[in-house]
C-alpha cells in the first residue's frame, strides 16, 4: 500500500514538473524566439509609437480613413468584452439595427448601392480588424475625397492590404483596416486626428463685479 502511495507521488511530482512548468516554459520560449512578433500581440509600429495590433480592430471615425466593422465588444472594439450581439436571425431588434446601419452607411458614403453584409453587422468577436475588399471599394470615393488621394491609387493600396483565403481554401478575402489608413496618412504626410467627444468644454468666465458688487453687462 505505502509504495503504490509514494508511486503515484512521485509519478504526480514527476507530471507536474513536465507538463506544468517544462511544457509551457519549452512553448514560450519557441514564441519567444521562433516569433516574437506574434507573441508580443503582433503590435503595429509607426514612428516609434505602438498604434494598436493587426489582430484587433479599433474605431476609425475621420472621413479620410476607411472604417471597420461594426463592434458589440463593450463600448467597440474592447477586448476584455470580446462578443457579439447574441441576436438570433429572427431577431427585430437585430433586423432594426441593420435597417438602420444601412441607411447610415448610405449617407456616409453618398450611395443607393446594396451595402456589403460586413458593413452594417458586427463580427462574432467584436474586434475583428478586417474588412471585405467590397466594403472598402464603396468606401474608396469618400476617403480619395477627403484625402485628394486618386481613386486609382486607393484601389492600388486595397490590392497592396488584402489578404486572400488561407490556402486558397478557407475564409474570405479581407483587407486589414489600420493597415490601410496607416498607409493614407503616411501619403499625406500627417495622422488624421479624431476630435475627442468626451472633452469638457472651457467653463464661461463669470461677469465681473463693479464696485458696488452689481454684475457689469458685458459690452
Amino acid at each position: 500500500m505505502k509504495e503504490n502511495v509514494l508511486g503515484s507521488l512521485r509519478l504526480f511530482l514527476a507530471l507536474t514538473v513536465l507538463l506544468g512548468l517544462g511544457y509551457p516554459a519549452l512553448v514560450w520560449a519557441i514564441g519567444r524566439v521562433a516569433f516574437r512578433d506574434k507573441a508580443d500581440g503582433s503590435l503595429v509600429p509607426k514612428d516609434n509609437l505602438t498604434v494598436g495590433s493587426s489582430l484587433i480592430g479599433q474605431s476609425f471615425v475621420m472621413p479620410g480613413h476607411f472604417h471597420g466593422r461594426p463592434s458589440a465588444a463593450g463600448n467597440g472594439y474592447d477586448p476584455t468584452a470580446s462578443g457579439g450581439t447574441n441576436l438570433g436571425p429572427t431577431s427585430k431588434k437585430l433586423a432594426d439595427s441593420v435597417k438602420d446601419a444601412v441607411t447610415a452607411v448610405r449617407s456616409d458614403e453618398g450611395v443607393t448601392a446594396s451595402v456589403p453584409a460586413d458593413a452594417v453587422t458586427s463580427s462574432g468577436s467584436g474586434v475583428d480588424p478586417h474588412i471585405s475588399p467590397e466594403y472598402a471599394r464603396l468606401q474608396i470615393p469618400r476617403v480619395s475625397r477627403e484625402t485628394r488621394i486618386a481613386a486609382a491609387d486607393l484601389e492600388a493600396l486595397l490590392a497592396k492590404n488584402t489578404e486572400g483565403r488561407f490556402l486558397g481554401l478557407y475564409g474570405e478575402s479581407r483587407a486589414n483596416v489600420l493597415a490601410l489608413n496607416l498607409e493614407i496618412d503616411t501619403r499625406l504626410g500627417y495622422p488624421q486626428i479624431a476630435p475627442t467627444p468626451t472633452a469638457t468644454p472651457a467653463p464661461t468666465p463669470a461677469p465681473a463685479a463693479s464696485a458696488s458688487g452689481v454684475p457689469l453687462q458685458a459690452p
